[in-house]
């Protein structure tokens, strides 16, 4: 019998579990980070709801590498553990403590853009196309043996906004892809070409800045990219941050100068 544990504390892996119980599927152990643990994550939740809704064990945690989440793994049997939308990197010791091992799923379409900051970068790199890929981890880093992949066409105009939901309904249709084949034992791997591989770097809010030397486009892009549910990019006026939301282009006036032209801000916050 194949049982199944998930690990999330994210919007992103929540819309997962409720895609595998809208196939009436079942979860036999849901874990998440304690309720005072990333409150400012982006797409942070709580799974207290759905536990109860569906009569799931819950358990909560600091680590997911913690000596209590791996005993009550074996404890448990479960089969294969999803670990989706989690900051701490699983350590050799878990990914051995399911019988089949961890599923993971990152926001690109892997060999490419391995790393952090899926969303924003796949629209500062200004891609014609970025996806989802759901994968078997190993102890790299998004290095593993590929179970299913789904496409995304990206524009010119996407927003970060847009482009999570589009990637949070990518990995729902990734869990219906793929439900079946994983508890009935089918699942076949797929081997990355690390010769393609590439390496995205860690994003920090202090990237955001909207500095004078930038051009419009420049700006404007880094706005997309970093809009909701990101930090957001951000202006220093008279000793007070200004968070922009949104923003557009203007030749002859704006609230921001830059090298060639300025923006208007239409949505802004003042921190």
């Amino acid at each position: 019998m194949i049982k199944i544990a998930f690990v999330t504390c994210v919007q992103i892996g929540l819309s997962c579990i409720e895609e595998i119980y809208s196939l009436d599927g079942k979860l036999d152990l849901l874990i998440t980070l304690k309720d005072n643990k990333s409150k400012n994550k982006s797409g942070r939740i709580y799974l207290d709801g759905i536990a109860s809704k569906y009569n799931i064990p819950l358990l909560k945690i600091d680590n997911i590498n913690n000596k209590e989440v791996i005993n009550i793994l074996k404890k448990n049997e479960i089969s294969w553990l999803f670990i989706i939308g989690w900051s701490q990197i699983a350590h050799e010791e878990l990914l051995e403590a399911p019988s089949r091992g961890c599923i993971g799923m990152h926001p690109t379409l892997l060999p490419e853009g391995r790393g952090r900051a899926a969303v924003p970068w796949a629209i500062i790199k200004k891609l014609d196309k970025t996806g989802v890929t759901m994968f078997k981890l190993d102890k790299g880093i998004d290095t593993g043996d590929i179970i299913a992949q789904g496409e995304i066409p990206l524009d010119r105009n996407i927003t970060a906004t847009e482009l999570y939901q589009r990637i949070n309904e990518m990995h729902a249709n990734l869990i219906r892809k793929t439900w079946d084949d994983i508890i009935n034992d089918r699942i076949i791997l797929f081997k990355q070409d690390h010769s393609k591989a590439t390496q995205w770097s860690v994003r920090t809010p202090s990237d955001g800045e909207i500095k004078p030397q930038m051009t419009m486009d420049e700006a404007l892009t880094l706005i997309r990219a970093t809009t909701h549910p990101y930090p957001g990019a951000f202006f220093i006026n008279k000793g007070r941050k200004i968070i922009v939301w949104n923003a557009k282009p203007n030749k002859l006036y704006g609230e921001i100068e830059l090298k060639d032209g300025f923006i208007e801000i239409t949505d802004y916050e003042i921190k």
